[in-house]
């Protein structure tokens, strides 16, 4: 297992340099990539459809060809090289087992291929069915596995060669929540002890923060921000990425004046915030200030909060630990709140008067997604 100095290497595992994607000759699915992964992190590819996530992992795994730029693994330009010779393990949504082959003739498979000994390949075949706890299940066909086990063996099918690199296309994609949320942890923790670098596709913001060392938000073929779960959320850095990760308030104004690191901004409705600024702007600028519904306080709550504002309740959902509270502001603007449940034991009612407060550093003012 590398150590946290390996990992942290400042030599990149992975690297794309001025990569973009063509299909038609006209329109880039990928513009102008720039991306370093590390040796040793999970790094996940987030977006929604068409942003251009899956295919920056299809020219890494080889099965796409780069219309333009540069890809790297480790110290070797890799755009030519075919998928079998890159060292490269993959784990597919739809599992891409072979169904004529039991459990450990699928593991075998690619040991087979590389011409390992019988008796090292034996060891490996182990070693990867204990990893993913399916030690009792060598001789069992796919079909008669759930989709769970499924997506196990295809995960150790994928680690059994020890791979340089693996590659997840929305691999959990077809498991239910619960099992879902599973084999998160479970990926995760296999993760964790044998520290191979890991790139995953999926458009679930849940799990892109739970697993990932770092998240890349991708919209129409750009990298929005890449950074840690938390900076992601916390800090967005613009309005695709606050709206995009989590649930977002978004709010219009006008900035009209500066302090520091924060500013004053006239909102649409005519109320005045103070707010952290999240991209250089000037007096007069148009300003987009984002609040996720967990830093609104309510009612007494807001008591000494900077920002306070009034509104009415316009619809109240109760979700066992928390209220999704909508709230109608002056100018008919609509933000949405999540209040404890067990901070507010009375029940809000449709058409109540309410009171709103946020704190400075959770109005944030944003920028505007990059785009063609």
């Amino acid at each position: 297992m590398p150590t946290h100095a390996e990992r942290n290497d400042a030599t990149p595992h992975v690297s794309f340099r001025k990569v973009w994607k063509t299909y038609d000759g006209e329109n880039p699915v990928v513009r102008d990539l720039d991306l370093d992964i590390r040796r040793g992190e999970f790094l996940t590819l987030l977006g929604p459809s068409g942003s251009g996530k899956t295919t920056c992992l299809m020219m890494l795994a080889g099965f796409e060809t780069p219309t333009g730029g540069e890809i790297r693994l480790g110290d070797r330009v890799i755009n030519s090289v075919p998928p079998h010779k890159r060292n490269i393990g993959m784990v597919f949504q739809n599992y891409a087992l072979f169904p004529h082959m039991t459990v450990r003739e699928n593991l075998r498979f690619p040991l087979d291929v590389r011409k390992l000994p019988p008796g090292e390949i034996d060891k490996k075949v182990k070693r990867a069915l204990d990893m993913v706890q399916l030690g009792d299940f060598g001789d069992r066909y796919p079909r008669q596995m759930s989709g769970g086990q499924q997506q196990r063996v295809a995960l150790a099918r994928a680690l059994v060669f020890d791979p340089e690199l693996v590659l997840m296309d929305e691999p959990l994609g077809a498991l239910d929540k619960q099992l879902r949320e599973h084999m998160q942890i479970e990926i995760k923790h296999i993760h964790e002890t044998l520290g191979v670098t890991v790139v995953f596709v999926t458009h679930d913001q849940s799990e892109a923060l739970a697993l990932s060392d770092r998240v890349a938000v991708f919209n129409k073929g750009f990298i929005q921000q890449i950074d840690d779960p938390a900076t992601l959320y916390e800090q967005p850095a613009n309005d695709f990425v606050a709206s995009f990760i989590g649930e977002n308030n978004a709010l219009g104004g006008y900035v009209e004046s500066m302090h520091g690191e924060r500013c004053q901004v006239k909102l649409d409705n005519g109320t005045r915030v103070q707010a952290s600024l999240g991209n250089p702007l000037r007096r007069g600028d148009r300003a987009l200030v984002s609040v996720r519904p967990e830093c609104v306080r309510i009612n007494a709550q807001s008591l000494g909060c900077a920002n306070r504002m009034g509104g009415y309740v316009r619809e109240v959902i109760y979700l066992g630990d928390h209220l999704r509270v909508r709230v109608e502001l002056a100018g008919r603007r609509e933000i949405v709140v999540k209040a404890p449940a067990a901070q507010h034991k009375h029940r809000f009612d449709m058409g109540d008067a309410i009171h709103l407060g946020i704190d400075p550093e959770h109005l944030r003012v944003l920028g505007m997604a990059a785009d063609a």
